[in-house]
């Protein structure tokens, strides 16, 4: 069951900002079940994640939060001549991330949240939790980035061709308030020709937790390569390659991400111990 959206205020980028914030609740949650912090997109947002979050929160157990980024969704979209700059996902992880789980009194010691990334948000994840190891108990990342492609650059340009000239700026009206902060954020930056040079691998490598990597082998956004440079430098990641599958596998491969992500979770998340009533702790 969701709760409805709520929205919370934080310092960023010199300015106040409010971000759309979903509490799901899981139909049987689990018995000191860490929390499961969903990342959106690069074109995202709380209602471009539909209901996956619920059925993958009923199926594990888990308490999820499910946030919009700034110039997304419901959340206060970007200044008109706000450029991001190209460390905006190091800002995102570093900055952001870490004020507001402190606002929404998320525990990050006992247990640490459990983050879900995808593509831009799988970044975002990783770099939070080389940054901050011990505040994260595991990391699942979906169709994640960690270098730039000339597929990804290609596709786009194609998503800004389709932006201009069809009713996709409509359709994504769907998702966020202010259409235009959205897709020209992520657009922009991602298109600058600096960013061509943009690459997290080094980073990655104080990856400390449990990882899972997920890519659809028809990513159009992205090849195995992605996963693959993931593991050399995150010896523990498990790699999972989904087939028929493009840059969205919560949405392409629904049932086999919920399993995977259950069963990863579930290896890596131990019980609270305890201890018989009559039989005192050593």
């Amino acid at each position: 069951m969701s709760h409805p959206a709520l929205f919370v205020e934080l310092p960023w980028s010199g300015r106040r900002v409010r971000i759309e914030v979903l509490r799901v609740v899981p139909a049987q949650p689990r018995a000191d079940a860490p929390a499961l912090v969903f990342l959106h997109e690069g074109l995202g947002s709380v209602a471009m994640w539909r209901n996956f979050p619920q059925r993958l929160c009923d199926a594990a157990g888990l308490h999820g939060i499910v946030y919009s980024r700034p110039g997304y969704g419901r959340s206060t979209p970007r200044d008109r001549d706000e450029r991001w700059g190209i460390d905006f996902m190091h800002r995102q992880a570093y900055e952001l991330l870490p004020t507001l789980l402190h606002e929404l009194q998320i525990d990050c010691d006992t247990p640490p949240p459990w983050l879900l990334g995808h593509s831009d948000g799988g970044s975002i994840a990783m770099l939070y939790a080389a940054r901050f190891p011990t505040q994260v108990a595991g990391l699942v990342v979906m169709a994640p980035h960690v270098f730039v492609e000339e597929v990804a650059i290609a596709s786009i340009q194609q998503a800004r061709h389709h932006y201009e000239r069809t009713d996709w700026r409509q359709r994504l009206a769907r998702y966020h308030d202010d259409t235009e902060s959205a897709f020209w954020g992520w657009n922009d930056v991602w298109l600058h020709p600096p960013f061509a040079h943009w690459n997290i691998e080094a980073e990655i490598a104080g990856i400390t937790c449990p990882l899972l990597a997920m890519q659809g082998r028809d990513d159009e956004y992205g090849t195995l390569e992605q996963i693959h440079a993931i593991a050399r430098k995150v010896p523990q990641a498990e790699l999972v390659e989904l087939p028929q599958c493009g840059h969205a596998p919560h949405r392409d491969q629904t049932l086999r991400v919920i399993e995977e992500v259950t069963r990863f979770v579930n290896t890596h998340t131990r019980p609270k111990s305890t201890q018989p009533e009559d039989q005192p702790a050593a």
